[in-house]
């Protein structure tokens, strides 16, 4: 045909002819023709599914499919470079472009935290066919599509990281805890971020232009946490840690016991820290960094201890004889309200419960026993002293492990003989 002058008919048939094929082929990938207003009407367990097939179809449009048909082309119009030039890039384009197009809908879609892993799937594997296609296709403009769907894609998951950061700094959910547990929101924000490092190296390289930017910006960077020559990322996530930890300590303010107060930023903070160290988000944030939560958690118990124990621990104070049945009393009550409120307040961590257990039955059996041993004789010899002196050191200690395990329980006595 070329030879007879029908080179111009030839190209259009064999081009028509192998475009219907590779439209087959994309769709045998579950790449479907949509308009850019299709895609962004896909509500997202589905948008999900077509974002996973889309990776996959690039990778092999590129590297299978159009490869393939170079070698056609080569081989079909050997005798005609302009013949091989024009068909080749006539089916790379009609195949190319449709992805491209959901690509182009995607980036400039409606940001939502959700999609930003798949996001970032679709930027890496873009980003690794650019090459690919470059020494392929001659159409400038072919490439050119591609590397602005590949920038678009950039932005695309820059800002929805940045809309994630917004999502966790404005959750304002008024309801809290009822055993004072860790919260979603940490849950949440942990394995999201434990999925971010994962994308370190493409985050590090789409956040590094912007990286003066977000060290001077209102986010602040929270060097004081971290290394001075941390990565974009390392401060990315720093500052979303600390996001969520001034979330948390609002959120601790629900409680109207402050002990609890205590108790639910204990487990939130340390369920931050385990899950930093079990996994390379300690890469990421730095010992030191685990080392303050670990000093703040400190701090808590000791606050707890305070908030929780004081008042109980008033009535031990060494006063003489004065009203001792009042401040047996006292304690009685003190003691027994503790035992019912909190054993119904959990502590997950086993290490955290036990450490607890420990300080409390450090602090307050000893100054028990003291008390006992000082002014129970003085009731002992007198009428109805059960009533006064209901518990001995020993029962105490065997109270106190039923504390945090969240099933609330009560105290009931024994009737003793005076």
């Amino acid at each position: 045909m070329i030879r007879s002058g029908y080179e111009k008919e030839c190209v259009q048939v064999y081009s028509s002819v192998r475009r219907e094929v590779l439209d087959e082929c994309l769709a045998i990938l579950g790449v479907e023709k949509l308009s850019i207003e299709e895609v962004q009407r896909i509500e997202w367990k589905v948008l999900d599914e077509k974002m996973k097939k889309w990776v996959q179809a690039v990778k092999i449009g590129v590297r299978v499919l159009l490869t393939g048909e170079k070698r056609l082309c080569d081989q079909i119009f050997s005798t005609s470079d302009s013949a091989r030039e024009i068909c080749f890039n006539e089916n790379a384009k009609g195949c190319i472009m449709q992805l491209l197009n959901f690509g182009e809908a995607v980036a400039i879609g409606r940001r939502s935290s959700e999609k930003l892993f798949r996001i970032l799937d679709m930027y890496d594997v873009l980003s690794v066919v650019i090459p690919d296609l470059e020494m392929m296709v001659t159409d400038g403009f072919l490439c050119g599509e591609a590397k602005g769907v590949l920038s678009g894609l950039g932005e695309a998951a820059k800002g929805t990281f940045s809309e994630f950061q917004s999502a966790v700094q404005n959750e304002s959910s008024r309801k809290p805890m009822l055993s004072g547990e860790i919260h979603p929101l940490t849950r949440y924000v942990m394995n999201y971020v434990k999925l971010v490092v994962d994308y370190s190296h493409t985050l590090n390289s789409l956040f590094a232009e912007s990286d003066e930017d977000e060290s001077s910006g209102g986010s602040g960077s929270h060097t004081d946490d971290g290394e001075e020559n941390a990565t974009p990322i390392s401060r990315r996530v720093l500052a979303l840690l600390s996001i969520l930890e001034s979330n948390l300590e609002e959120k601790s303010k629900l409680y109207e016991d402050g002990a609890m107060h205590y108790i639910f930023l204990m487990n939130n903070i340390l369920y931050i820290v385990q899950k930093v160290k079990d996994s390379e988000l300690i890469k990421v944030v730095g010992d030191q960094w685990v080392r303050k939560r670990r000093g703040q958690i400190r701090q808590y118990a000791t606050s707890y201890l305070r908030a929780a124990w004081s008042r109980a621990l008033s009535c031990l104070k060494d006063e003489g004889r004065v009203a001792l049945k009042e401040r047996f009393k006292s304690f009685n009550a003190c003691f027994e309200d503790i035992y019912r409120v909190q054993t119904g307040w959990k502590v997950p961590d086993p290490q955290l419960r036990e450490e607890l257990r420990i300080s409390i039955s450090e602090k307050v059996i000893p100054a028990y026993r003291a008390f006992l041993g000082r002014f129970g004789s003085h009731l002992e010899s007198g009428k109805h002293s059960g009533k006064y002196i209901k518990f001995t050191p020993e029962d105490l200690e065997n109270y106190v492990p039923d504390l945090f395990e969240g099933t609330p329980l009560v105290i009931h006595h024994l009737r003793r003989k005076s």
